[in-house]
This record gives C-alpha cells, sequence and structure tokens, in this order.
C-alpha cells in the first residue's frame, strides 16, 4: 500500500489495503499536464455559475489546484482537516469495497488521467473525475455525512453473481477504450460482451438498485428547484461536454424520489434525465427509504435466499448475534427458513469479530444449523439462563435432545456452551446426529465429529461480505484485469518535450516572441494536428500582447477544425479562455 500520510487512512482495515496502489506521480506526462490544467480552467469558467459549492474554495479544501495534477500526500494533507483521506486505486474497484472506502470517510482516485482524444468524457475512472468531481463538495458538512452515511449502508448491500459479471465486463470495456493499443475489434468484442450480460441480468440485486441511486445523486445529482437547479454530482462537476448539456432545457429534470432506483443508467452515454434535490438532507431520507427493506435490515427467508443467489461470500447474523460468514446453499423448508447451510470455508463472528476456534480453517467444509424456537420451552433456547438449561436437561457432558418446531432434531452429548453477555449463541456436541423428522433427512451425523450448533430464534440480518473480513481474508474480490501503462513511441516523447518547453515558458515567465515562434513553427511542422499545445501558446502569446503571434496561432487552430470538425467546440472554448487575460488573474 502507498503510504500516504493521514490518521484517516491509519484506521483502513487490511482487506482494503490491497486495492491501493501506488500514485507514480512521475508517470503523468507534460500533455496530461497540460490536459488537467485546459479542463479545469474551463471548467472554472463555467462551473463558478451552475455548480452548487463556490469551486475554487472547494478545490483548496481539497489540496487542489487549477494548475497540476494533484499530488495525493498533498491531498491527504487538506482533506484530514475536514475528517477525510483519498487512496489511489487501478481503475475501477468492486463497488462494495468501493463503498466501504466511502464508509471510512476515504476518497477512491484511480491514478490514471484519460487520453487527450477523451479529454471531455471518459467511460473509464481517472483522476480528473475523482478528484475534482468529488473531493471539492467533500467540505459541505451535510454532504460529506451522505456520502459516509451512504457508503455504510452500500457497503452491506446483497449482490448477484452477475453483477461481479457485469463489474468485470465495465471495467475490462474502459480499459480497451482507454487504451490507444487497442484495436476496433478488440472494443466491439468488449462491447458486445457488456451488452450481452447486460440484457440478461435478471432481477436487479440490492447492489444494483443502491447504484442507481448513488450514480443520480453523487455522480450526476442536481440540487435546488427543477426550475433553477445546481449540479453537486461528480460526473458532472469533472466533464466539461456534459456539464454543459447537462443544464439545456432538452435534458428533463426530475424531482429526486426513491423513484430514481428504477431508472437504469449507461456510462458509456449521455444522461437522458437527471434528478434535483432540494437539499442534501433530502437524499438521506431517500435512502432511508430504501435502505429499510434491505436485507441487512430486515433479514429473513427472503434474505438468506439473496445470499444463496449472490454466490459469494456473506453473513448471517441469528437474533442471538452470532454471526455466520460463508458462502450459502441452503435455508432448509421451500416456505420456510428452519436452518441454514453453508458449503467450504466459513467463520463464526461476534459484534463484526471472529469467535475464538471458529475460523474459516476450523469450518473449512462449511457449516448449518437450525434457525427457530425449540418444542416445549417457554422461551428461545438463546434467552435461557444456565439455571433455564439446567432445569430443561441441558447439561454439559450429559446427551442432550432438542426438537425444534420446524421438525428438526439435534440428538448429541453438550460438550460445551458459548455466551456474549446475557444471550447463549453457541452450543457444541460430540456423537451428535442432525435430522429432519418431516423428510427423514440427515443433516448431520456423528462420525463428522464436533457439532457446533447456532443458537437463535431468527436471522434478523444478512449482508455481503464477511463479519470480520480482515480475519476472514477474501481474496477474489480485485479483478486480474489491470489498467494500461502505456508506452510511447520516440515521437510522442517528442511531443513531451514541447509541452514540457510550453509550461517552463509560462511558469518562469521568460518567453520571447522569438522563443515563441520557433516553438509554434516546431509544432506545426512536426505535430501539424496537436491543438492542445497551440492553445497553450495562444495564451502566453496573448499575455504578452504579440498580435501577430495570436493571429497566427488562431489561423492554425482554425485549420485544425477544418480539418477535424470534432475539435470545434474544444478549440473555440480554448481560444476564448486562452485570449481573456482577466481569468489568469483570476485564476
Amino acid at each position: 500500500m502507498e503510504t500516504y500520510q493521514n490518521i484517516v487512512l491509519e484506521k483502513l482495515p487490511a482487506h482494503l489495503r490491497k486495492y491501493v496502489v501506488p500514485q507514480f506521480y512521475e508517470r503523468y506526462t507534460p500533455i496530461d499536464q497540460a490536459l488537467w490544467r485546459y479542463v479545469m480552467r474551463q471548467n472554472y469558467i463555467y462551473l463558478k455559475d451552475v455548480a452548487y459549492y463556490p469551486y475554487i474554495p472547494g478545490l483548496r479544501k481539497a489540496g487542489l489546484t487549477i494548475e497540476r495534477i494533484p499530488d495525493l500526500q498533498q491531498m491527504n494533507d487538506s482533506l484530514k482537516q475536514i475528517g477525510w483521506g483519498a487512496v489511489t486505486v487501478d481503475g475501477f474497484i468492486p463497488p462494495a469495497a468501493f463503498m466501504e472506502f466511502q464508509a471510512h470517510r476515504v476518497l477512491v482516485i484511480a491514478a490514471d488521467i484519460r487520453q487527450l482524444e477523451h479529454i471531455e468524457y471518459t467511460p473509464a475512472p481517472d483522476i480528473i473525475h475523482e478528484s475534482s468531481g468529488h473531493a471539492p463538495i467533500i467540505g459541505e458538512p451535510e454532504y460529506a455525512e451522505y456520502l459516509q452515511y451512504f457508503g455504510e449502508v452500500g457497503s452491506k448491500a446483497m449482490f448477484s453473481a452477475k453483477d461481479f459479471e457485469l463489474y468485470e465486463a465495465i471495467r475490462n470495456l474502459s480499459i480497451l477504450k482507454e487504451d490507444p493499443n487497442a484495436t476496433q475489434e478488440q472494443i466491439a468484442t468488449g462491447e458486445r460482451l457488456l451488452e450481452k450480460i447486460q440484457q440478461n441480468m435478471g432481477e436487479p440485486s440490492e447492489m444494483a438498485l443502491l447504484s442507481r441511486l448513488h450514480w443520480w445523486t453523487v455522480e450526476y445529482g442536481l440540487i435546488g428547484t427543477v426550475d433553477d437547479p445546481k449540479i453537486y454530482g461528480a460526473g458532472l462537476l469533472s466533464s466539461i461536454g456534459e456539464s454543459v448539456t447537462c443544464m439545456q432545457p432538452e435534458v428533463p429534470k426530475l424531482p429526486y424520489t426513491l423513484d430514481a432506483v428504477n431508472y437504469s443508467y449507461d456510462i458509456t452515454k449521455p444522461q437522458p434525465q437527471l434528478f434535483v434535490t432540494p437539499d442534501f438532507e433530502h437524499l438521506r431520507g431517500v435512502l432511508d427509504e430504501f435502505a429499510a427493506d434491505m436485507s441487512f435490515r430486515v433479514g429473513g427467508k427472503k434474505s438468506v435466499d439473496k445470499a444463496i443467489a449472490c454466490k459469494n461470500v456473506c453473513t448471517a447474523v441469528y437474533s442471538s448475534g452470532l454471526q455466520v460468514s460463508g458462502i450459502f446453499t441452503a435455508v432448509g423448508d421451500e416456505n420456510k427458513l428452519t436452518y441454514i447451510k453453508t458449503s467450504g470455508p466459513t467463520a463464526l463472528a461476534l459484534r463484526g469479530k471472529q469467535l475464538h476456534g471458529h475460523s474459516k480453517n476450523y469450518h473449512k467444509d462449511g457449516f448449518s444449523a437450525p434457525v427457530g424456537l425449540v418444542t416445549g420451552f417457554d422461551r428461545s433456547l438463546e434467552d435461557m439462563t444456565d439455571a433455564d438449561l439446567y432445569a430443561a436437561g441441558i447439561v454439559v457432558g450429559q446427551e442432550t435432545v432438542l426438537s425444534f418446531d420446524s421438525g428438526i432434531t439435534v440428538t448429541g452429548v453438550l460438550e460445551s456452551l458459548t455466551r456474549s453477555e446475557d444471550k447463549l449463541v453457541l452450543l457444541s456436541f460430540t456423537k451428535c446426529t442432525v435430522r429432519d423428522t418431516r423428510t427423514d433427512a440427515i443433516l448431520f451425523m456423528p462420525e463428522w465429529g464436533m457439532y457446533d450448533m447456532a443458537v437463535g430464534a431468527q436471522i434478523v440480518s444478512v449482508f455481503s461480505g464477511a463479519a470480520d473480513k480482515d480475519a476472514y481474508e477474501q481474496q477474489s474480490d480485485v479483478s486480474e484485469i489491470s489498467a494500461v501503462r502505456h508506452a510511447y513511441d520516440e515521437s510522442t516523447k517528442q511531443l513531451h518535450e514541447r509541452y514540457a518547453r510550453i509550461r517552463r515558458m509560462r511558469e518562469k515567465g521568460n518567453a520571447t516572441e522569438k522563443l515563441l515562434m520557433e516553438l509554434f513553427t516546431d509544432l506545426q511542422a512536426n505535430f501539424p494536428g496537436d491543438w492542445l499545445s497551440l492553445v497553450e501558446l495562444l495564451e502566453i502569446a496573448a499575455n504578452m500582447s504579440l498580435t501577430e503571434a495570436v493571429r497566427q496561432i488562431e489561423d492554425a487552430l482554425d485549420q485544425i477544425q477544418k480539418n477535424q470538425p470534432h475539435l470545434v467546440k474544444l478549440i473555440q472554448d480554448g481560444k476564448r479562455l486562452a485570449k481573456d487575460t482577466n481569468v489568469s488573474l483570476i485564476l
């Protein structure tokens, strides 16, 4: 893990640290720096009027500048003042992990930056989106609390096996689209795979639905009134294209309610509608409304069924407080939750900490236990005192028979019992047989060894992941697909050197008309289609009041946009900003 200094990061659990990668600041090229500067200058000029939160104060609070790509340590030095931190990761990470970082008040920032060809928008997460989009508004306390709370809820959300397939397909396609060496055939194959998965997702999971609420608020949210909204969503704050087009009347603005969960989204296209919240407190109300029906809050058979469909590690919580973490495979009766069963490594925990002696290595072949009330008892087994147990004939060292209302019987020699505060959470038997008397199925046999029986009348909560993730040591979440590390040819390296010269001229203020025109001539001869370098030169020429140089550079830019019409808006915006000397004073 990159050793950023921030007390918030020091508290990150080990299972999240595996996603953190070094920033490698030296990898950012002079073109990358110019791209950042162009986007941020354009953003400031436009967003100062339409963004909800004052853009420049927000940038400063997050340790960002308009002039250069942020250094993560500098960001952390600033963010720690408001109780947040930031780490760099390799592109998309699984939604559950992303949410958990958020719950720990840590911004996840993709280390890479978009290509110049994708300057207006990229489907891949990049440092422009993650830092200039998310970070500036973190200084707004109500929003920061919402973001953290969303992370807490989201990290508990149940996902399906299809969700992980979708995540891998999206990640793969985003990497391909940012890879200059990717062929059109490779991209088309990636698009077909993504489309196929999207068309066969089935019923959306909790995570899928929650991701929609995240998209329409954190990423693409508007705040205010439908008739006069302001931008706060990071996807809009970081897109110099969509931040403008989204405010046009042609894009419907809808009041933000729980109905937003019914609107899916496509990360590769402009959004067909946006949602407006009156304030950030309203966001939390909608989230609470959704969370009220989530598995971690309601439990029961339906929630365990979701865990089975997930086909990944989940946790079921008994009413006694015992937490069972593993891959769930059965719930007993078709219509009723009578017992739970896992396959493969399973761990037991209490209050998020693994129970001593009950790691996934001990329960390596799975775990099963009844759920429900024991026949003939006037109270739940979990609530019985030692005296109650003795009176019922449940005594350590003696054979015990427990008959559940569900028809499951447990017969064996009680070896030990485990309590947590005033609750009985576990009974351990030898020479044990567990039978479902309704079907005469044998659920456990004496020769299998010690039978550890979870105690609890109900399953009160089910959530994604292990209860004690660090102890469980999950390894399956890190994608095997890595973002591309660009290798530059000699011509591109030479272009980098030209951009570096332009930056030095601007920053040192030592440009002369002769040096500027020599560089302009060189760019025209060797890199005739490169528009961003000319925009940077135009700014220097305009600030120096070099009328003839301005005219020649503008003519060259006009010729580029004639040859490449898709660059018209970028070039026109760049020219307008470069010649506005008042902007330089403001920035």
